[in-house]
């Protein structure tokens, strides 16, 4: 497995760059908040999965729902996804994640 990164100062940043690579249509979005940082993988070899892009920032949420507003870079929790005009992201915090250990043992 081969690990690429792209480390961010905030978090309001890593949702920015996901809310631009989004795909259109599609505005909700996972997102780890794991060992201490918040991430999100992005695979880049498709066809085998064995090469990944890690999009980080030292940090942490709760699980839960966040709605992410473009225009002010601010995000807050909310109960549920309304909006079509915001961007989502679904904070999980899994018990473990190989691939993030191993990302972060090679950081």
């Amino acid at each position: 497995m081969h690990i690429e990164y792209e480390e961010f100062d905030t978090i309001e940043d890593i949702f920015m760059y996901m809310a631009s690579a989004a795909p259109p249509m599609k505005n909700t979005m996972p997102i780890n908040s794991y060992k201490g940082y918040v991430m999100s993988f992005i695979p880049l070899s498709p066809s085998n999965g064995d090469t990944y892009l890690m999009i980080y920032s030292k940090g942490s949420l709760d699980p839960g729902i966040y709605e992410f507003d473009v225009s002010s870079k601010s995000y807050k929790k909310v109960e549920s996804i309304e909006r079509a005009d915001k961007v989502y992201f679904i904070s999980l915090s899994p018990k473990r994640n190989t691939i993030a250990d191993f990302a972060i043992d090679k950081l």
